[in-house]
């Protein structure tokens, strides 16, 4: 009897398939050994179980330099492209191609270039181009100058609030300033005041402690003497004020 035909689908046995993954395993390993020594090819084998177990083959040096070669080989040599797909990408270049020169023909329109060739209708419709780009741009203008006037006076507000602290706080220095020099007027005009009788009663003192003895003054002295106590007290009395 002949060989039966095997079904190719996962083995749902676990003992059945860890025994047919062990024989064919081992079976390519020798089939890839066998194929580098009889054909002097460079083969490279990896297999995984599936536990994650590595089991690996290599005619050259190792695995590692056969695969930096294949990589080498991937991205360096020509990709074949068949002929439907090459004719597609051309005709998408040459699509891609018009529409790049109609863009640069548009632009030199619209600068005022190259306006001999243009009907009267296509000059209409390229004036009606610019008046709405004009438009636009003038909206634009006129939102960015109401932004621009609103930070400005928002500005200006912050600035009068500032301001008038400011003057608040130099009025409360003045006043205070004010407030302090008539202290000190009060206070000299309180020493001239006071001045005056303690200078009587050290006379005094002096003539009681001097019995017999009178000092002579002259009339002169005695009048320079009153008109300086009466301009002293004068000043001081106006500077209270």
């Amino acid at each position: 009897m002949g060989r039966g035909k095997v079904v190719l689908e996962r083995i749902e046995n676990k003992i059945n398939r860890q025994v047919t993954f062990s024989k064919r395993r081992n079976g390519l390993l020798k089939k890839s050994y066998e194929l580098s020594v009889l054909c002097d090819a460079e083969v490279a084998l990896i297999i995984f179980s599936s536990r994650g177990k590595l089991s690996e083959f290599a005619s050259n040096i190792s695995v590692p330099t056969t695969l930096e070669k294949y990589w080498q080989h991937r991205y360096s040599s020509p990709v074949d492209i068949p002929l439907d797909e090459t004719q597609t990408l051309y005709q998408e270049v040459l699509r891609l191609k018009a529409k790049y020169e109609s863009l640069q023909r548009s632009q030199r329109h619209l600068l005022g270039e190259e306006l001999e060739s243009l009907t009267v209708k296509e000059l209409y419709k390229i004036e009606k181009q610019l008046d709405r780009a004009l438009s636009q741009a003038r909206q634009k203008k006129t939102q960015l100058l109401l932004e621009r006037m609103e930070e400005l006076s928002k500005k200006e507000r912050e600035l009068e609030v500032e301001n008038k602290q400011l003057k608040s706080q130099l009025e409360l220095e003045h006043c205070f300033q004010s407030a302090q020099g008539l202290g000190d007027c009060s206070i000299e005009m309180g020493n001239e005041y006071t001045m005056i009788p303690s200078q009587a009663n050290h006379a005094q003192q002096q003539s009681s402690t001097h019995t017999g003895y009178h000092q002579f003054i002259p009339q002169k002295r005695v009048t320079e003497d009153r008109t300086v106590n009466r301009s002293g007290a004068n000043k001081c009395t106006a500077g209270w004020l």
